[in-house]
């Protein structure tokens, strides 16, 4: 029987072996798999020291310094990638080989911000007169504090810790309760790979005292945080009274529209790859498919044929394509939403069923038709492997029903007319935007969402912005 007791790490230490014990589940099984110490306030203080301290020394390390650790940690967790994937799996409950894919996607956020950092550009500015000279210098911005969610338990770690530390500041992550052990591993690569102490720590525990640290304490400059848009609000309010810097990239609903001349067969590849991953537990997942009308019938027909291959099951298991639900309130949402829906006129053309026992949540695939705007599935987001579909008739109604949402995390829709993708690239209100491609996240790209759904950007060149500041330099000569 799989049992991984790991420790928190603190300024290069692994501390909390008396501390109470967070036990980690199999929500595949419902079986205890490990744990991890309960910390609270006092272990993020400690924490906090700790990078605190060892920021000026990291900070002043040569770009290519920072660099070649970031490239050594990346080279580390490919050489364990099967390890990781692993606890992954068993963590989180998503299938193996979605799971080996979050490794490489979340190393090559180590190599991309690697080389980010030696691309971090100042400016100069003609000065006034003669002996006046002006320049613009960029700076790490100091201690980083971030919350990541369970979904993505490795690749939500590297996406912010990398920028942080090729940046030249020092980093200390809160992972989900629900799965802690990935952020551990990821912290014995840190070791493996000599990072200095104090520069990246994991400190797993109560959110509350955590937080209240995180929070309160004047030299931590940055919070990032990945989750919901209800949590990500009250920490924007608690931020404001230390004015401290803020990403948030939080709850998404996402709508995918396939016009009449897109490439169906396309359409339906990338709605299957992307609906059901991780069992729909997506922030980008598409959660509002709108289908128009001349080919709603022959999708929908195509989409359920695909889908219903699908295998539901334990992610360890090699041919499963769907995983459980993370947890009992999920798995509850799932359900209720798909019971709105018929209960309101909806048709279920695959699934509809889910599946409670001994601790584990699996809920098969499931495609809804004859949707209306009035259900709540069309309104809220599911995080379920479940894909609403509405008709509609015009292009200009189609972009009416997927902007009215306060969220604006991803959109995603499907056109062979360059006219009709152009206007609704440009009309969808939404920081990320899919044209024939349901799955856009890449290392190279920004990534974050507009309106309720965040501020800033992970990714891409503005991904190490978000860990600087701006310094303007006045000088006579």
């Amino acid at each position: 029987m799989t049992n991984y007791s790991l420790l928190n790490y603190i300024n290069g230490e692994w501390t909390g072996e008396d501390l109470k014990k967070i036990e980690v589940v199999n929500p595949a099984t419902g079986e205890k798999i490990g744990s991890v110490p309960s910390a609270g306030k006092e272990e993020a203080l400690a924490a906090i020291k700790g990078a605190n301290a060892a920021f000026r020394s990291w900070s002043a390390l040569p770009a290519i310094k920072r660099a070649d650790y970031l490239f050594k940690l990346q080279e580390i967790m490919l050489d364990r990638q099967e390890e990781l994937a692993k606890i992954m799996t068993l963590e989180n409950g998503k299938p193996l080989k979605e799971a080996r894919g979050e490794v490489l996607y979340a190393t090559s956020f180590l190599q991309w911000f690697g080389e980010e950092a030696r691309r971090i550009y100042g400016r100069t500015i003609p000065g006034k007169t003669e002996n006046h000279r002006m320049s613009v210098i960029k700076q790490p911005v100091g201690v980083v504090a971030a919350i990541t969610p369970w979904n993505f338990p490795a690749a939500m770690i590297t996406r912010k810790m990398a920028p942080a530390l090729a940046a030249g500041c020092t980093f200390i992550v809160k992972p989900s309760e629900l799965t802690p052990l990935s952020a551990l591993k990821i912290a014995e690569c840190c070791e493996e790979a000599g990072i200095p102490k104090g520069v990246f720590n994991v400190v797993c525990g109560d959110p509350k005292g955590i937080g209240e640290a995180f929070m309160t304490e004047d030299v931590v400059r940055k919070i990032t945080f990945t989750g919901s848009t209800a949590v990500g609000k009250l920490l924007l309010r608690q931020s404001a009274d230390g004015v401290k810097k803020a990403s948030m990239e939080l709850g998404g609903h996402a709508p995918f529209i396939v016009c009449d001349d897109a490439d169906v067969d396309l359409a339906v590849e990338n709605i299957v790859a992307a609906k059901f991953r991780n069992s729909g537990q997506v922030c980008v997942s598409p959660n509002r498919l709108y289908v128009q009308s001349s080919i709603y019938e022959s999708f929908i027909s195509k989409f359920a044929e695909k889908a219903k291959s699908l295998k539901v099951g334990n992610g360890l298991e090699e041919d499963v394509n769907v995983g459980p639900l993370i947890e009992k309130k999920g798995y509850e949402k799932v359900e209720h939403q798909v019971h709105d829906a018929i209960e309101k006129g909806a048709t279920c053309v695959l699934g509809g069923k889910g599946r409670a026992e001994n601790g584990a949540y699996f809920y098969q695939p499931t495609i809804l038709k004859d949707v209306t705007s009035d259900m709540e599935i069309m309104n809220i987001e599911t995080f379920g492997p479940v894909a609403p579909i509405q008709k509609f008739e015009t292009i200009d109604e189609a972009l009416e029903l997927a902007n009215d949402t306060p969220f604006g995390l991803a959109a995603y829709f499907f056109t062979t007319n360059v006219s009709t993708g152009t206007k609704l690239s440009e009309g969808l209100d939404y920081g990320i935007v899919g044209w024939n491609d349901a799955l856009p996240s890449t290392a190279e790209a920004p990534f974050g969402g507009i309106k309720h759904s965040g501020l800033g950007s992970e990714g891409g060149t503005e991904g190490i912005e978000e860990y600087l500041e701006t310094k303007y330099i006045s000088m006579k000569i």
